[in-house]
């Protein structure tokens, strides 16, 4: 490590379960974004801001003015601008040693399954269950660990899905297509702005865990917020031996 990156993570280098060792790692780490919106957003500043080494930011959205109210990596004069071009300069401006790769358009089939696979981690900051199921078959396919948030009106999840792990559920584990009332999203429900920020947080931090090798990631635990109540509680998942994506079924291509 140079001097002046001594510098900018000394914080982090002062941390004993993290120092100078877990640092490097991340310098070395590559991380897929998926959605560069409420969630997106500071997911992309912390893990930029944190040393990183390269984020690979998608998106196929464009910026609008609903968009501000929650999506801090976005700025007024980025109206108009693809999200991953917004995000990458905001991410640039904290720290222009990041190494970044932007995807303006969404990622499927053999496309997706090549990011996932030339990556370190992948973070679902999506908005819709298609994509969260694609995400999740592909990090499953390519042994990758998946941290997956979401959040709505003044609530929110958080998890780890670690295919690493022969006792990590995935995804799919947890829900199912078929599953009643999950395409409510945003724009008809509504969402309490710090919500989205309070878990995309927590979902860099997790990521940073697990990358740095720091303290113990969210693997098999699913933690739920309700902001309007701070409630905070975090349940146990197991693995669905019947999950044909991650069980003893043949596993389900990623589309």
């Amino acid at each position: 490590m140079q001097d002046e990156q001594l510098l900018r993570y000394s914080r982090h280098i002062l941390l004993p379960g993290l120092d100078v060792d877990g640092q490097e790692r991340l310098l070395a780490a590559s991380v897929l974004i998926v959605g560069l919106g409420g969630l997106g957003s500071p997911v992309a500043l912390y893990l930029a801001a944190a040393g990183v080494g390269r984020l690979t930011l998608a998106d196929d959205d464009m910026v609008e003015l609903s968009n501000l109210q929650r999506q801090i990596a976005h700025r007024s004069e980025d109206i108009g601008s693809s999200k991953v071009a917004s995000a990458r300069d905001a991410c640039l401006a904290l720290n222009p040693d990041t190494v970044i790769t932007t995807i303006d358009q969404r990622l499927e089939g053999a496309a997706l399954a090549s990011v996932v696979a030339a990556v370190d981690l992948v973070v679902d900051c999506s908005d819709n269950f298609a994509t969260r199921f694609a995400l999740n078959a592909a990090c499953v396919e390519a042994a990758k660990p998946l941290v997956s948030g979401a959040a709505i009106r003044s609530e929110g999840q958080l998890s780890v899905f670690d295919s690493r792990q022969d006792d990590s559920p995935c995804y799919r584990c947890l829900y199912s297509p078929d599953d009643d009332g999950q395409q409510l999203n945003c724009s008809e429900a509504g969402v309490l702005a710090p919500v989205v920020g309070v878990i995309g947080s927590m979902q860099a931090l997790e990521t940073v865990k697990l990358l740095s090798g720091f303290g113990e990631p969210l693997t098999g635990r699913l933690l739920l917020l309700d902001g309007a109540t701070m409630d905070i509680r975090t349940l146990k998942l197991a693995k669905d031996p019947a999950c044909p994506v991650c069980g003893g079924q043949e596993k389900t291509p990623c589309r």
